[in-house]
């Protein structure tokens, strides 16, 4: 893959998840400054703050991942399969362009 489209594809997914955790945080103020009775909202606050906490897990994975993608390309080796060194097929890094691994290889991880 061109690594100016490789780029074009990592900031685009960097904006996503930042503006994806700039959001989830504005939620956390919100609810955060909500009146309300203690115990009125009992087992749904607990889930929502449950799932923000997961949320917010898998956007900052999210992120590092993006972080190791650009170190790839600046390296030189974005597109290049961090177990095998095969090429990724440049449809899996349109995709997914943070992807390390051929489809094959990730699914074979899967089953492990």
């Amino acid at each position: 893959m061109d690594s100016d489209r490789a780029r074009q594809l990592l900031t685009r997914e960097r904006e996503r998840i930042e503006k994806a955790i700039a959001a989830l945080n504005k939620t956390d103020g919100q609810a955060a400054g909500e009146p309300g009775e203690p115990g009125e909202r009992g087992s749904e606050e607990l889930y929502e703050k449950e799932f923000d906490a997961g949320m917010s897990e898998d956007l900052a994975n999210q992120l590092a991942a993006v972080g190791r993608a650009e170190s790839r390309l600046a390296a030189g080796i974005y597109g290049i399969s961090v177990d095998s060194g095969e090429p990724i097929p440049d449809a899996r890094l349109e995709a997914l362009p943070t992807a390390e691994r051929t489809l094959a290889e990730e699914q074979a991880r899967g089953d492990r």
